[in-house]
């Protein structure tokens, strides 16, 4: 009796049947290698840097709230942020010299929380008499106070967000990366001396990540356009100091 052996499967036809069971079983492409890297998104990746700005730029502008959070180096002082902004308004956290403070904007009203160590900071003996009554208080700050305008400023999105996306000096698209799962592709400015901006690819082209130029901070972007509800505080909580703050 003739024996016939076995024909041996060489490694080309294995590959070619897993490609095919892939393709057709999956919805896979590329198994030649040549995948695209845009697909399934948004198609930033494919535009010019300032192309790309100019589309995260208005999703940002369009968006009705943020989440921000990390550091600002501004002025010789570092800021560590946690805001979510709105139109009218914004809450959230800002540590400065190992203080922190909790803002509060509701249309024009500002309200600033603090420990006693914060109000006191530098205050004479008066002063430190009120610091004991604004501690764990949502203090009013009077618009004509010079702490308005300084505050105030870490509560409105469009006045952050315009000051804080630009790059400095020539920008470029500088590879895709990642940021909390999702993909992006990263434009940087002056070959990221004059910072970089990490935009989604998926969705909207949002902006998800700053590294402001000069060593001045990162930045976080999330949530974009989850609502949150900005509530005045209860009047038990809440202190009207009058035309102007302790000056500590």
């Amino acid at each position: 009796m003739t024996v016939t052996p076995r024909r041996r499967t060489s490694r080309a036809a294995l590959a070619g049947a897993v490609c095919v069971l892939a393709v057709t079983g999956a919805g896979l492409t590329g198994c030649g290698g040549g995948e695209d890297p845009d697909a399934g998104t948004n198609g930033v990746g494919k535009l010019s840097a300032e192309q790309i700005q100019r589309r995260t730029r208005a999703a940002a502008d369009a968006a009705g709230t943020v989440r921000l959070h990390g550091t600002v180096v501004t002025s010789g002082s570092t800021y560590s942020l946690d805001m979510r902004l709105k139109a009218d308004g914004g809450t959230g956290s800002v540590t400065a010299e190992g203080t922190t403070f909790g803002l509060l904007r509701i249309d024009e009203q500002l309200f600033l929380k603090a420990d006693a160590g914060f109000w006191s900071e530098g205050a004479d003996g008066a002063d430190n008499a009120a610091a004991e009554k604004l501690a764990g208080k949502y203090v009013k700050v009077p618009q004509g106070d010079p702490s308005y305008q300084k505050f105030s400023g870490f509560t409105e999105k469009d006045v952050l967000l315009d000051g804080l996306l630009a790059l400095h000096g020539s920008v470029e698209t500088d590879g895709r990366h990642r940021q909390a799962g999702v993909r992006t592709v990263r434009v940087s400015g002056d070959k990221g001396s004059g910072g970089s901006l990490d935009v989604s690819l998926e969705g909207t082209p949002y902006p998800l990540r700053l590294v402001r130029a000069g060593s001045a901070g990162t930045l976080r972007f999330s949530d974009w356009n989850k609502d949150f509800a900005l509530q005045e505080p209860a009047k038990d909580e809440t202190l009207d100091y009058g035309q102007e703050l302790p000056t500590s």
